[in-house]
């Protein structure tokens, strides 16, 4: 038979505190320096305790995680009011657009932070110390001639 994977060789990094740091927008080693610079765009380090965090590799999942709480939150309370006020059609767009609109633009970056944080703890892609990324290498890498 097979035997389990270990990995005896890292210390485990706790993963709902550095989730919930991400949440916030901060570090997720020590919670104190900021993880975005721009809007969605990740700082390369964190100005605090030094802690690479370009190695992130969020790519659709906080957008598809955004559009999944926001439809949750949105699409039943807009039933909800059609059930039991049945308001006309352009009050509907009036209320439920922008409030779509705020709640997946609000959402975002916290996601995206949670997912970075998610990624460090887990030892994900380049946050494993042991990562080798088999992209890095040249173009003829691997091939034979």
């Amino acid at each position: 038979m097979n035997a389990p994977v270990t990995f005896t060789g890292r210390a485990p990094r706790p993963l709902l505190p550095a989730m919930r740091r991400g949440f916030r927008g901060r570090c997720p080693n020590c919670g104190q320096g900021k993880l975005f610079r721009a809007f969605l765009k990740v700082v390369d380090r964190c100005e605090v305790c030094n802690t690479e965090l370009f190695h992130h590799r969020a790519d659709d999942a906080p957008p598809y995680f955004d559009i999944l709480i926001t439809g949750h939150l949105v699409v039943p309370a807009a039933l909800l009011v059609e059930t039991e006020f049945g308001p006309p059609l352009w009050l509907h767009a009036i209320i439920w657009g922008p409030l779509t609109v705020a709640i997946a633009l609000g959402l975002l970056q916290p996601i995206k932070g949670a997912i970075v944080g998610w990624q460090w703890a887990a030892y994900m892609h380049g946050f494993d110390p042991d990562y080798r990324d088999e992209y890095a290498g040249g173009a003829d890498e691997g091939r034979d001639a």
